[in-house]
């Protein structure tokens, strides 16, 4: 079943732009546009989303349902997919203390595109991998027979799609990095990529889970290890939705500066990780460096 939504779009742009701070150290950075490749579903969420929602067109599904805190550009970008292809949406939201409050600025469009919202315990919510919890999250949900996605849209499809941006950066540049919130970006970034290139990326939240998660998600993908990659943590800025004011200040100059409004929960600790790690010395003098812009505000 063919879907106009889902119907492969041209790679997005790969622009170079100009800045001293990495000019300095001899390295040449380029902007991977990918905010760009679909006006609804930005990035790599348009690049997870498509193959599994093409999966549950196919099957025969009319409603997929999948998880996300209350902040979760994934759920944001769910809802309006099920609106643009007349899916019914479910999202399962961590924390039942937000059902009796006012919905914030992003589960309001949830709601707006037609998602409904189940909010559930963070203890349910921490075990939702779990067979037997996640089909009674399901079943209290209303949503039992519903096409599942998991938190991030992260899953053995979404790496395929994701292996789709490391074939456009092929030959572009040495290193291409990422933001990572689950690490499926980055694990199908790197088995896209060509021999000879790194992938990098750089985590939004702390806790040190990713190493093994994006090794788990290549195994279930790709049959193993794919591709060369390496994390830069520390570069959380206190955790996930957290953004402090000299980070704002950084994400207002970067846009300032290079022509474009700098998303803060990934890019702007994506550019600015690169900055810092440029000025350390990681990148040797004459790398070419991509970084991905994975979406926007």
């Amino acid at each position: 079943m063919s879907h106009p939504e889902l119907r492969p779009r041209p790679p997005s742009p790969l622009v170079e732009v100009v800045d001293e701070r990495f000019a300095a150290r001899g390295v040449r950075l380029l902007l991977k546009r990918d905010d760009l490749v679909h006006p609804e579903l930005p990035g790599n969420k348009w690049r997870k989303l498509a193959p599994n929602l093409r999966a549950a067109l196919e099957a025969g599904h009319g409603e997929v349902v999948t998880f996300g805190g209350a902040y979760s550009n994934h759920l944001r970008a769910t809802a309006a997919a099920g609106r643009l292809l007349g899916l019914r949406t479910t999202g399962i939201v961590r924390g039942d203390e937000l059902a009796d409050r006012p919905l914030n600025d992003s589960l309001a469009r949830c709601a707006a595109d037609g998602m409904r919202l189940r909010f559930v315990t963070r203890s349910d919510y921490r075990r939702k991998a779990e067979p037997r919890t996640r089909d009674r999250l399901l079943a209290e949900a209303g949503a039992a027979g519903a096409y599942v996605v998991p938190e991030g849209g992260s899953n053995a499809l979404a790496l395929r799609g994701c292996a789709g941006l490391g074939h456009e950066l092929r030959g572009a540049a040495d290193v291409v990095a990422v933001a990572c919130g689950t690490g499926g970006t980055l694990a199908g970034l790197a088995a896209g990529l060509d021999p000879g290139q790194r992938a990098l990326g750089v985590p939004v939240l702390a806790g040190g889970f990713l190493r093994a998660e994006i090794r788990s998600l290549q195994e279930a993908a790709f049959g193993g290890p794919a591709g060369d990659w390496s994390l830069a943590e520390g570069f959380d800025h206190g955790g996930y939705a957290r953004v402090p004011d000299a980070l704002e200040v950084f994400a207002a100059d970067f846009g300032a500066r290079h022509g474009f409004p700098v998303e803060r929960i990934y890019v702007a600790k994506l550019l600015w990780a690169l900055v810092a790690l440029t000025a350390s010395g990681t990148f040797p003098d004459g790398t070419t460096l991509a970084a991905v812009v994975t979406g926007r505000p």
